[in-house]
């Protein structure tokens, strides 16, 4: 099968760093690069309480073009287990059960959560996170019988969502309905991650929320919110053009863009704050949102997050950040804020009861409360994987939002 690998050896990351800074599509078009696209084997099953499917869609995720540009931290991989096939949100056909599954079907349509948490690894005994379906928080995603891993998609052993097949646990596998399409049920991830955010940090009725970056993932924070019914007002400040169509389709009040010359300007306006020039530097902001989602992950966007946070306001860290130099904690202490890390996503409180947030996700389609197909904007073969990755890393040129292979 078809398949693009990241292979992480130090030449190669070398070459990469060094001609990724004149031509950043060295990155994926280069033979000595960490990408490397060629045949590979199916996974097989690790034991009987596993399943194979048949990708049908793989998503193209921030996270990835991190990974290809090198971006993360190393300190990531210590979770990963080289090499891999990429791509972790997943809308596939069941085609073998181990002998052990019994509540799942050949052929049926899936979606899959790919944390690699202490069940799919084998542990008998979960850990104090897994216990309480903090599966987000385990402490064996580098332990157990497969290989490290955070995730499908960072481990050598269960394939990824960038091939034609991938393997995962009974206990990672969610059953699509009818009413959920294929273009929604890639979908499921990035708004799982979404609705993690927001389910663990919910704004009340009066909040004004300020949502930064009007990626995938800040469309989706506002389209959760929408979701759950929470009727507070919704600020977006978004880079481009169809970033702000997709903010104000979803359920933002007001969009703001981030233009250098005025967006401070405009955004403390709309957050009834008040401008103070220091004595040099970026302007500091009296006044602000009561949550701030920061979708991002970048020096710009997590300094805003923090400057355009009211006094004991609430920062939700959403976006993946890695090593930044040059944040500006001073607000945090002087404005006693609360800072909240989000990742991925787990088993939520939601109406009463103890859930899964893909099975939220998915029930949110299923009654019609949201719809993200339409953020799929481009889809490519894994053959035309380079054309593919250029459309996700230009997203203002080429007027992309979602970029998925149909492997």
């Amino acid at each position: 099968m078809k398949e693009l690998k990241f292979d992480y050896t130090l030449p190669r990351y070398a070459f990469s760093k060094v001609a990724g800074k004149f031509m950043p599509s060295q990155y994926w078009n280069s033979k000595f690069s960490c990408l490397r696209f060629g045949d590979g084997p199916e996974p097989k099953l690790p034991n009987e309480n596993w399943v194979k499917v048949k990708v049908k869609l793989g998503g193209i995720c921030g996270s990835d073009l991190n990974l290809i540009f090198l971006h993360d931290s190393p300190a990531i991989s210590s979770f990963a287990s080289f090499p891999f096939t990429i791509g972790h949100e997943i809308v596939g056909e069941i085609t073998e059960l181990g002998a052990q599954v019994k509540q799942l079907n050949m052929e049926e349509r899936v979606v899959i959560d790919p944390i690699l948490s202490c069940e799919p690894r084998g542990f008998s005994d979960p850990c104090p996170a897994c216990r309480e379906g903090n599966f987000s928080l385990c402490v064996h995603k580098a332990e157990g019988n497969i290989a490290p891993g955070l995730l499908i998609g960072s481990c050598r052993d269960t394939g990824g969502g960038w091939s034609s097949y991938v393997v995962a646990h009974r206990s990672q596998v969610f059953k699509l309905p009818d009413e959920v399409d294929d273009l929604n049920g890639v979908m499921v991830e990035p708004f799982s991650c979404a609705l993690h955010s927001v389910l663990q940090n919910p704004p009340n009725k009066e909040d004004t929320v300020l949502v930064i970056g009007g990626g995938v993932i800040g469309i989706c924070v506002i389209a959760a919110i929408r979701s759950l019914n929470i009727d507070c007002k919704i600020i977006a400040l978004v880079k481009h053009d169809i970033q702000a169509e997709f903010a104000s389709k979803y359920g933002a009040d007001e969009i703001i863009f981030l233009r250098k010359s005025l967006y401070t300007k405009n955004l403390a306006e709309s957050l009834s704050g008040k401008v103070l020039k220091p004595l040099f530097g970026p302007e500091v902001i009296q006044g602000g949102a009561d949550i701030v989602y920061e979708c991002v992950g970048r020096k710009q966007s997590i300094n805003d997050g923090l400057r355009f946070s009211r006094s004991g306001g609430k920062v939700v860290l959403v976006g993946l950040a890695g090593i930044i130099d040059g944040i500006d904690w001073s607000m945090v202490w002087l404005n006693e804020l609360e800072i909240k890390g989000s990742f991925a996503y787990s088993t939520e409180d939601y109406q009463g009861k103890r859930l899964r947030t893909f099975d939220i996700a998915i029930e949110l389609m299923r009654q019609g409360k949201v719809d993200l197909s339409s953020l799929i904007t481009h889809q490519f073969s894994l053959e035309d994987f380079k054309t593919a990755l250029h459309t996700a890393a230009n997203k203002e040129t080429r007027a992309a939002m979602k970029v998925v292979f149909e492997p």
